[in-house]
C-alpha cells in the first residue's frame, strides 16, 4: 500500500519524535547545539509524563546527597522556582513542581533555543533507505506529511519509530507482562493543616503542610491500612484500590494534592496496545471516583474537597524497549558498572510495580550489593541509546536498551532528561558532521560538552 503523503519542502537537521520527558529536553539540547530542530508531539504541550500524565514530584536520584542529573534538569528546576511552580523543601529536595507550570518552562526553553514544535501530530511511518531513516511520515490536521531530516530521535517512550524502522525491540518481563499503569489525578479544596495533623497522629510524620506525602500499600505496615480495610468493608473502595495509594503536595497549587494512583487493573498492563490503553482510561476514571469518595469520607481536611485534574495521559512505566548496541542489566546496576561511553549516572532503586501476585511492589533500597551504599551509582552508556540496525536514530528515555529489571531503575524522569540531553547533542553533531550516523559521534567530546553544560558524566 502506498501512503498518500505530501513531502514538505522544508528540511531539518534533527527531528524528535515525541516531545515528552526525554524528547523535549533532546529538542532543546539539539537546538542549542546549532541544529535545525523539529519536535513532533501528539499532545498539545511538551513534557509528556511530567505534564500530561501529571507525574509529580520528580523522584530523587542522588549519590552522597548530590543530585546526579544536572545540566538542563537544573535549568528547568530553576525556572520552575522563579515562576512559583517549583519548590525546595526543608531537606533540600528541589524536585517538587507544578505540571501546568512545567508546560510553560519547556515552551520557553525550546523556542529560546531556536527549536520548533509541531503539536497534535502523530508518527505514522518512517521512510527508509536501507538502514537509514530518510523522512518521517506524520498525520495531523494537514493530512499525511513527510518530514525530512539527517538524524532522528525516538522519544515516543514506546520505541514507536525504532520499531517501525525495523530495529529489534522487546518488552515486559519473562512472561511478557509490563509494569502496572496508573491514571493520576488531583484533589483540590483540601484543608492541608487539618490533614497534616491527622497524618501526624496516625504515624505518617510530616514536616510542613506545604510538602505533604502520605501512602498506603496492602501489607506494607502503613498506618492508613485500617482506614482502607474499613472503606473496603463498607463498599467505598474495592480491594485492589489499596494495591498502591500515594499523594503529594503540588507547588503553586495550595490546597491541592496529586495522587500517584489509581493503579489500573492487572490485566490492562500494555500501554502500547491501543485497546488496553483505552480501557485503562475508563478503568482509571472509575477508580478515581472511588478514591475521591474515600478521601472525603475518611481523611479529615478532605470533607469539602473536589476533583481537580484527571491526567489526560495514562501513566505508563514500561512498554517496548529497544535492543541496542548495549543492553543494561540488573547486575550492571547492583555492581555499579562504569562505562567509557557513559552519558548518565543513576542511583534510583530497582522499582518494579508488578502486576503479579496481587500487584506486588518491589522497591529495593537495602542489600549487600555495592549499589546500596549511600555514595554509589552506576552509569548508562551511550550505546544503550543506539538501536541495532538503524544508523541515524537515537532512543533516549524509558525505551532505552535495558532489561526489564534495569529499566525499572533508569526510567524516572530526571534520567530521561539526562539521556535526552545527551541524545540531542549527539544527534545535532551526527546531522551536521557525519551524515546522520549517530555511531560516529566522538563520545569523549560528547561527555566534555555535557560537563561544560553542567552535567555529571
Amino acid at each position: 500500500m502506498t501512503l498518500p503523503y505530501r513531502t514538505l519542502d522544508r528540511t531539518w537537521d534533527v527531528i524528535v519524535a515525541g516531545g515528552g520527558t526525554a524528547g523535549a529536553v533532546a529538542g532543546i539540547a539539539a537546538a542549542r547545539t546549532g541544529a535545525r530542530v523539529l519536535v513532533v508531539e501528539a499532545q498539545g504541550s511538551l513534557g509528556g509524563t511530567g505534564t500530561n500524565a501529571w507525574v509529580t514530584p520528580l523522584m530523587r536520584n542522588v549519590s552522597a546527597g548530590e543530585n546526579l542529573n544536572r545540566g538542563l534538569t537544573d535549568e528547568i528546576k530553576a525556572r520552575l522556582l522563579r515562576q512559583g511552580d517549583g519548590a525546595r523543601d526543608g531537606h533540600g529536595n528541589d524536585n517538587w513542581f507544578n505540571p501546568e507550570g512545567l508546560k510553560f518552562v519547556l515552551d520557553d526553553l525550546l523556542h529560546e533555543s531556536g527549536g520548533e514544535v509541531l503539536f497534535h501530530t502523530h508518527v505514522v511511518a518512517p521512510l527508509m533507505d536501507g538502514g537509514k531513516v530518510q523522512a518521517l511520515v506524520v498525520h495531523n490536521k494537514g493530512g499525511l506529511q513527510a518530514l525530512q531530516a539527517e538524524a532522528f530521535i525516538d522519544a515516543t517512550g514506546d520505541a514507536d519509530l525504532a520499531r517501525l524502522a525495523g530495529a529489534p525491540v522487546t518488552g515486559g518481563d519473562e512472561d511478557g507482562l509490563h509494569q502496572a499503569m496508573s491514571l493520576r489525578f488531583t484533589l483540590a479544596g483540601v484543608d492541608t493543616g487539618r490533614l497534616m495533623a491527622f497524618l501526624q497522629e496516625h504515624g505518617q510524620g510530616q514536616d510542613s503542610a506545604d510538602f505533604l506525602h502520605f501512602w498506603m500499600v496492602w501489607g506494607r505496615n502503613s498506618s492508613l491500612e485500617p482506614l482502607f480495610r474499613r472503606a473496603v468493608s463498607q463498599g467505598v473502595l474495592l480491594e485492589r484500590d489499596g494495591d498502591y495509594f500515594q499523594a503529594f503536595s503540588v507547588p503553586g497549587r495550595p490546597g491541592e494534592l496529586s495522587f500517584n494512583c489509581p493503579r489500573i487493573r492487572a490485566d490492562l498492563n500494555d500501554g502500547a496496545d491501543p485497546w488496553q490503553l483505552s480501557a485503562a482510561q475508563v478503568d482509571g476514571r472509575q477508580a478515581i471516583r472511588r478514591l475521591v469518595a474515600f478521601c472525603r469520607a475518611f481523611l479529615p481536611g478532605c470533607e469539602d474537597a473536589f476533583l481537580g485534574v484527571v491526567a489526560p495521559m495514562v501513566g505508563i512505566r514500561e512498554t517496548r524497549r529497544i535492543v541496542g548496541e548495549y543492553t543494561l542489566t540488573l547486575p550492571d546496576i547492583l555492581d555499579c558498572a562504569r562505562f567509557p561511553d557513559s552519558v548518565c549516572r543513576n542511583h534510583y532503586p530497582v522499582d518494579i510495580h508488578s502486576v503479579k501476585g496481587g500487584a506486588t511492589l518491589l522497591h529495593e533500597r537495602d542489600g549487600e550489593a555495592p549499589y546500596f551504599a549511600r555514595d554509589q551509582y552506576h552509569e548508562i552508556p551511550y550505546r544503550c541509546l543506539i538501536p541495532q540496525g538503524v544508523s541515524n536514530l537515537l532512543v533516549p528515555g524509558r525505551a532505552a536498551s535495558s532489561s526489564f529489571e534495569a529499566q525499572s531503575s533508569i526510567r524516572v524522569q530526571q534520567n530521561c532528561h539526562t539521556m535526552g540531553e545527551a541524545a540531542g547533542i549527539a544527534a545535532a553533531w551526527a546531522a551536521r558532521e557525519h551524515g546522520g550516523a549517530v555511531g560516529a559521534v566522538d563520545v569523549s567530546a560528547l561527555q566534555a560538552e555535557m560537563r561544560a553544560r553542567g552535567g555529571l558524566v
